[in-house]
C-alpha cells in the first residue's frame, strides 16, 4: 500500500513554491506503477496486501473507538480547518492575474490541455441523527486513445500520511487504512461532443455558453453556478495554458468574486484567493499566482444548522486539482 500511496504523490509532485505546480509527466516507474495499480486482479492484490491489513488492525480499531467514543471525545480525524487568507500582500485583481495566464500561454514547455483529472477532495457527510465527518479521497482518471478510460478513487488524506482513513459507505462510519481503493472502473469507449465532454473552448464567450451547457443551465449562470460549472470541467478535464488563461480571464468578468490575497493550499501551494460570500456559505476559489490556473475550490458554511450539527466555520467541501 506505501508504494500505491507513493505512486500516486510521485506520479503528481507537489513543490510548495515555484511555478510549476507539478505539472511534469509521469516517469516510466510512476506509469508501471499506475498500469498494476489500475488493472492489478483483486485476488494479487489482497494476498499483495493481507500483511499490511493485519498490522493494521489494532491501530485502526484504537482510532475508531477514539472517534466515536462519545459526544466529549476529541475526534482522532478532525475535519479540515478553513483555509486562512495572508494579508501580508496586496491582493492580486482577476483581470491582472487573467493577463498574467496569457503571457504564460507562449511561453516554452507550457502545459497542455489533456482529458482527464487527478483530484484531492474531502466532503462533509451529514446526517440528522449522527455528528457530521470529514470523508478525503483521491481521484484519478486516465483516458486511452481508443475513447475508454479509467478511474480509481483511493481513500487518504495527505494531511495525515500513514494514518488510518474515515469512511462512510453508507454504514455507520469506520476506518480503512491510508491507500484503501473505494473504487477502480474501466469504461468503455465514449466519443460524446457535448460539454464537458468536448474539449473547452479557447474564446471567453464561447467557454460561458459551454459551461452553460454542461450545467444544464437555460438561463445566465450565477456566480455560484459558474463556480460549480468550473469544477465539473475540471473533473474532466486537466487544463493547459491557453485553457486556463481562458478560464481566468472569463472568472475576471464575472461579478461577485473578491481578490483576498494569498492562501497556501491543502497540498502545500502557495496560491492567490477570491472569494464569494453567498447564503450560508462562503466559496474559496484558489489559482496559481504565475498562471492562472484553477487550483481548488473550497466551501464553507458561514453560519451554523443544529439539527445536522454544523457550526459555523466548518469546511462543507474542498477539492485540490493537480496534473
Amino acid at each position: 500500500m506505501a508504494d500505491e500511496l507513493d505512486l500516486l504523490r510521485r506520479a503528481n509532485p507537489v513543490p510548495v513554491d515555484g511555478p510549476h505546480y507539478g505539472d511534469g509527466p509521469l516517469d516510466h516507474d510512476a506509469e508501471r506503477r499506475l498500469n498494476r495499480l489500475l488493472h492489478e486482479p483483486p485476488a494479487a492484490r489482497r494476498t499483495r496486501l493481507a500483511w499490511s491489513l493485519a498490522a493494521t488492525l489494532v491501530v485502526a480499531a484504537t482510532a475508531l473507538a477514539l472517534l466515536l467514543g462519545g459526544p466529549s471525545t476529541a475526534p482522532a480525524i478532525a475535519a479540515p480547518r478553513p483555509l486562512v487568507v495572508r494579508t501580508d500582500s496586496p491582493p492580486v485583481s482577476l483581470r491582472e492575474l487573467a493577463d498574467r495566464a496569457e503571457r504564460q500561454v507562449a511561453a516554452p514547455g507550457a502545459p497542455t490541455l489533456r482529458k482527464g483529472t487527478h483530484v484531492q477532495s474531502w466532503s462533509l457527510g451529514m446526517s440528522d441523527d449522527k455528528p457530521p465527518v470529514t470523508l478525503p479521497e483521491e481521484r484519478v482518471v486516465r483516458w486511452k486513445a481508443d475513447g475508454s478510460h479509467t478511474e480509481l478513487v483511493v481513500a487518504t488524506d495527505p494531511r495525515h500520511p500513514g494514518r488510518p482513513v474515515l469512511r462512510d459507505d453508507g454504514d455507520a462510519p469506520h476506518l480503512v487504512e491510508d491507500g484503501h481503493v473505494v473504487s477502480r472502473q474501466t469504461y468503455p469507449p465514449s466519443w460524446s461532443d457535448a460539454p464537458p465532454e468536448s474539449p473547452p473552448p479557447h474564446d471567453t464567450a464561447r467557454l460561458l455558453a459551454y459551461l452553460q451547457e454542461a450545467s444544464y443551465t437555460k438561463t445566465a449562470l450565477t456566480t455560484p453556478e459558474l463556480l460549480d460549472a468550473v469544477g465539473q470541467l475540471l473533473g474532466h478535464w486537466t487544463l493547459g495554458a491557453r485553457e486556463s488563461a481562458t478560464l481566468a480571464r472569463l472568472l475576471a468578468q464575472t461579478g461577485g468574486l473578491r481578490p483576498a490575497g494569498r492562501v497556501t493550499d491543502r497540498l502545500g501551494r502557495s496560491a492567490e484567493a477570491y472569494v464569494y460570500t453567498g447564503a450560508g456559505t462562503r466559496r474559496l476559489l484558489i489559482m496559481a499566482p504565475s498562471t492562472g490556473a484553477v487550483l481548488g475550490l473550497e466551501t464553507v458554511f458561514t453560519r451554523a444548522d443544529p439539527e445536522y450539527g454544523v457550526k459555523a466555520g466548518d469546511v462543507m467541501e474542498y477539492s485540490a486539482w493537480m496534473r
